[in-house]
């Protein structure tokens, strides 16, 4: 039996970065995973802009740059066969974008939670939490070897995800869900020699390839769900070729020539949702509080900054505090997840996907702003 500040379960980018800040604060960490350090799971990798500053305010962006990754500065989208290609202005401490695979971006998230004095514990599943009367209290978990433990905390963090045992177990309400949802199935390829992030779409599907670590491509496509369980589902590899020809043969075409460096991985979709943020002695973060479509690639950016908002919330140490968290992370996403939604419903013509992304991208600036000026009272308190 042991007792901490916070248990945070799930050390993936939301909980390892949020540990990271806790810890920072001065704030006795645990946070445990069921798998295991450096481990890859599904990803996008992309990061927008609001993700790349609060590496660089945290100072870790030199990292995720020494790991290999490559910059990313300008994204172009096609829209059928018209491109339209963006060139990433420099400003806030930002100079290019990045898409690391995740066995880097958790990895050293983890690294800097255990320079700051955290704990992180690997092969340990939650199994139940500890209560005392209606508050939650710790974690029961099952450790590596199968020996189980008790784990008091103030505060339980749930960081696990999209099927969160924290969000199960405090029976979490779902307040607000998505009517859409795409599938996706994606590989990584070497040698395409292609500059910045891809976005090609046609009515009914998207591709795209996106530069990452080790001198790979993440090559996507994503489609509506009846289409993945009637083209891709039974042969993934065949499915995804056969959308990049469809929707982009001159990308297909540089996909045949690189080289597949894995095999093909699926992710059939789920509709998004925001999660009841926290209750008396718990929180959700990432995946876990609040998902959205993986089409518009801005989980690890919510992750990020929902890491902060919570960590400066859990600080201040009232309820209002998470009140707050909770009332800032519906603010800054809602109109990022009610955009994602109405584009993969895949019902749109290309002069409204168009429409789409132009208030997709006010929603990141908003987003952007918001962080900026949340720097901003942090250093002036500080």
């Amino acid at each position: 039996m042991s007792r901490h500040d916070v248990v945070i379960v799930g050390a993936r980018c939301a909980g390892a970065a949020t540990a990271m800040l806790l810890a920072r604060r001065g704030l006795k960490v645990l946070a445990i995973d069921r798998g295991t350090y450096g481990a890859d799971t599904l990803s996008t990798h992309a990061m927008m802009r609001g993700g790349v500053l609060q590496l660089s305010r945290w100072g870790l962006l030199p990292r995720v740059i020494a790991a290999g990754t490559p910059a990313v500065r300008r994204t172009s989208f096609h829209y059928g066969a018209e491109e339209i290609t963006i060139a990433l202005k420099p400003g806030d401490g930002v100079d290019a974008l990045y898409a690391p695979r995740r066995t880097v971006l958790d990895a050293l998230l983890v690294d800097a939670a255990c320079e700051a004095g955290a704990e992180v514990r690997y092969g340990e599943t939650v199994i139940g939490l500890l209560r005392e009367g209606e508050r939650v209290a710790g974690v029961a978990t099952l450790d590596a070897e199968g020996r189980p433990r008790a784990i008091h905390a103030d505060l339980v963090i749930g960081a696990d995800g999209i099927g969160s045992a924290v969000a199960r177990e405090a029976e979490a309400a779902v307040l607000r869900q998505a009517r859409h949802a795409t599938a996706t199935v994606f590989g990584y390829w070497a040698g395409l020699e292609i500059d910045g992030y891809h976005w090609h779409y046609v009515p009914g599907a998207s591709v795209g390839a996106i530069p990452t670590n080790d001198g790979l491509h993440c090559v996507f496509a994503a489609v509506p769900p009846e289409r993945y369980r009637a083209a891709f589902r039974a042969a993934p590899a065949s499915g995804l070729r056969a959308a990049l020809q469809a929707v982009a043969p001159a990308l297909a075409a540089r996909v045949e020539q690189g080289r597949q460096s894995s095999g093909i991985s699926a992710f059939a979709g789920r509709r998004g949702f925001f999660r009841q943020a926290s209750g008396p002695g718990w929180a959700l973060v990432g995946d876990a509080g609040y998902f959205k479509d993986p089409l518009t690639a801005h989980g690890i950016t919510d992750a990020l900054r929902d890491a902060e908002l919570l960590a400066d919330a859990v600080a201040r140490g009232t309820p209002r505090a998470l009140q707050d968290y909770a009332a800032e992370r519906d603010a800054l996403s809602v109109p990022l997840f009610e955009t994602t939604d109405a584009i993969a419903a895949f019902d749109w013509d290309l002069p409204r996907l168009q429409s789409l992304h132009k208030a997709l991208n006010a929603a990141m600036k908003q987003e952007v702003a918001a962080m900026l000026a949340r720097a901003t009272h942090l250093e002036e308190a500080a």
